[in-house]
């Protein structure tokens, strides 16, 4: 009937109750009824009375066991198909929000996340573990879960998990895949990037975007295709903390690349003045940042990557606040090495500002005393 809700055993009792002749939907009960009660009639094993709940629940989920719905946390169900579920606002099946449903009849608006629940029956776990029993099964699942490896025996009835309970001694390969669906989700930063790897890296794809192969690709993609063999024995998110990412960066390289890394990608540069200065090679151009007075005398920064590519030198005040920029020393001592000394020896009058510095003696020292030379 039209006006009949969702809850199908209270529909069932409301016909069954119903005496009136003209009453089409009681009588086409009763015709039904009777003719099942004929085809029972003398044979043996006819099943004892049920309870009105029980029987409509057990022939519906028999019939429909795809459609057993399980109340999810929060609102609606999953039914073991997988698709989500929603009884009708304001229904009785909404209201009462049992734990278990067999759907019987169910539609999907147009646009709508859950299919909507018209007709379904109350039933237990029992009647569905009993009713579903073909989709019921028993596995190990290991996967990355809220940023680490959970492994656990889960029972299930169709997408529905009944029971989980933790696997002690998952299968190495399972954790593998785990670890490796972790690290491609949440991306490279769950290994421990000391300063040393990082600046390898650095280095190498420096000489990668300058030289092209045979240098390798350190970019995340390439990275990512080699993380099954760098994930070898880790277990666990706190594993990753434990590889040496640095040692298996130089591993990417054969012997012949790894005797000219310092030579086309040096880590530091030695400066007139003695010191030995970290270039970064984290921008676009390797960059060597060093003060002024540390490099008089110097007319040329050395060329990387085998003489292609020009070492910008970023050269800082004794303060260590940048002062000028170059690739070309010899022309920023002619041109523009004016502008900054008449600038910067008012402000630092205890550091050596001299008028030839192309020709002057480099230092990282002070003056003893202010001086116009």
């Amino acid at each position: 009937p039209r006006s009949a809700g969702d809850d199908l055993t209270a529909v069932w009792r409301a016909l069954r109750g119903r005496n009136r002749p003209a009453d089409p939907h009681a009588a086409r009960w009763r015709d039904e009824a009777a003719r099942l009660q004929r085809s029972l009639s003398g044979r043996d094993g006819a099943p004892a009375g049920l309870g009105d709940d029980h029987a409509a629940g057990t022939v519906v989920a028999l019939a429909f066991p795809e459609r057993v719905a399980r109340a999810r946390r929060g609102s609606g169900y999953l039914m073991a198909s997988g698709t989500g579920a929603e009884p009708a606002e304001g229904s009785a099946l909404a209201a009462a929000r049992p734990a278990w449903l067999a759907v019987a009849a169910a539609d999907r608006p147009a646009g709508a996340a859950s299919a909507r629940v018209r007709q379904a029956v109350v039933i237990d776990e029992d009647i569905a573990r009993s009713a579903a029993a073909p989709l019921l099964e028993t596995a190990e699942e290991v996967a990355w879960r809220d940023g680490d490896v959970v492994a656990r025996r889960v029972e299930r009835l169709g997408a529905i998990e009944l029971e989980a309970r933790p696997l002690r001694d998952p299968g190495p390969a399972l954790v593998r895949a785990a670890l490796l669906d972790g690290v491609r989700a949440e991306g490279l930063g769950l290994l421990r990037w000391t300063p040393a790897a990082v600046a390898l890296r650095e280095r190498l794809a420096f000489l990668r975007g300058a030289l092209g192969e045979p240098w390798p690709a350190v970019d995340d993609a390439a990275l990512l295709e080699r993380a099954p063999e760098w994930l070898a024995g880790a277990r666990r998110r706190a594993d990753l903390a434990k590889v040496d990412v640095a040692g298996l960066l130089r591993g990417l390289l054969p012997w012949d690349l790894a005797k000219r890394l310092e030579e086309y990608a040096p880590e530091r540069v030695e400066v007139p003045s003695g010191s030995r200065i970290r270039v970064d090679y984290s921008g676009e151009r390797p960059v060597l940042a060093v003060k002024l007075q540390e490099l008089f005398g110097w007319d040329a920064a050395p060329r990387l990557a085998g003489g292609r590519v020009p070492l910008v030198v970023h050269l800082l005040s004794p303060a260590g606040r940048p002062a000028a920029v170059t690739a070309d020393l010899a022309s920023f001592w002619r041109e523009g090495y004016r502008a900054v000394r008449a600038e910067l020896r008012g402000r630092y009058p205890r550091h050596p500002w001299p008028e030839d510095p192309a020709g002057a003696v480099a230092t990282k020292r002070t003056t003893r005393r202010a001086s116009g030379s």
